[in-house]
């Protein structure tokens, strides 16, 4: 029950790292610096860009590289035994 409620939590707080980097994009008038200096990472925009979206994108590389990793592991263990690469579907 513990390791589900620590899955369940930490996949929201991903979601909303990634969510709120992605709206940042949006919220932040470019052409007013005023309106993103007093900012967590300000007064420059990309130290606010990477205080505010920067986790989020760790979040999308982590998740990316874990997936890539996880298929290919499936496909590795769901392939025929002395089979060459890029055989799976021709048939002889």
């Amino acid at each position: 029950m513990l390791w589900f409620t620590a899955v369940t939590v930490g996949g929201l707080l991903a979601l909303f790292l990634v969510v709120r980097g992605i709206v940042e994009f949006f919220v932040i008038d470019y052409s007013r610096p005023e309106t993103y200096r007093d900012l967590w990472g300000g007064p420059s925009l990309a130290g606010v860009l990477a205080v505010h979206s920067g986790p989020g994108l760790v979040i999308l590389i982590f998740a990316g590289v874990y997936l890539y990793r996880w298929r290919r592991a499936r496909r590795k263990a769901v392939s025929v035994p002395g089979a060459r690469a890029g055989s799976e579907g021709v048939e002889h």
